[in-house]
């Protein structure tokens, strides 16, 4: 059971409003880990922030052989671990205008999983999503920590894929709404 926890899927407890109404503080989710790292937009991934939007620090040396040792099994000491939607993947342009829209490569993204119409008023910003990084949102953007809110962070709020723990593929609680997830 460790085994299949470690490299096949994890449980997290989501801590925070910012991806409502997808999910809600309280619910209980399952990360699938296999192919991780082959993402695609409007997944939504739970993933390692803490070097990604400079959080922590890393550990190196026999405690960073530990740490990773520990991954393997599903224990995770020293991480901050976030849930999010990627909304751009490597080699992609992201604009977020006055108007709140989301363009990815000059197209309107149609956000079908937002509660309300995107605010306008939010700075505007254009970024380019380097290859090997995620660009992730929350579905909540007025009460979200994102890639937004660490442009200026190392790493400029771009999320390695090899920091994505798993695609979030189910919620186990509460029994009312589990299920598996739709974007």
């Amino acid at each position: 059971m460790v085994v299949a926890r470690g490299a096949v899927a994890e449980t997290f407890t989501v801590p925070s409003s910012s991806m409502t109404p997808t999910l809600r503080p309280g619910d209980r989710i399952v990360a699938w880990k296999p192919h991780a790292q082959q993402v695609s937009r409007g997944e939504v991934v739970v993933f390692n922030a803490t070097d990604a939007f400079a959080l922590g620090s890393s550990s190196t040396g026999v405690a960073g052989w530990f740490r990773e040792a520990g991954h393997l099994v599903g224990i995770r000491v020293g991480e901050i671990d976030y849930v999010k939607r990627i909304v751009a993947i490597g080699g992609d342009t992201v604009v977020i205008g006055h108007d709140g829209i989301l363009r990815v490569n000059g197209s309107v993204v149609r956000e079908r999983y937002l509660r309300t119409s995107p605010q306008a008023g939010g700075p505007p910003l254009r970024v380019e999503v380097p290859a090997g990084a995620v660009f992730v949102l929350g579905d909540n953007r007025a009460n979200s920590q994102d890639s937004r809110a660490h442009l200026g962070s190392p790493g400029g709020g771009m999320v390695p894929v090899d920091d994505i723990i798993g695609r979030v593929t189910a919620r186990y609680w509460p029994l009312d709404s589990w299920g598996t997830l739709s974007g």
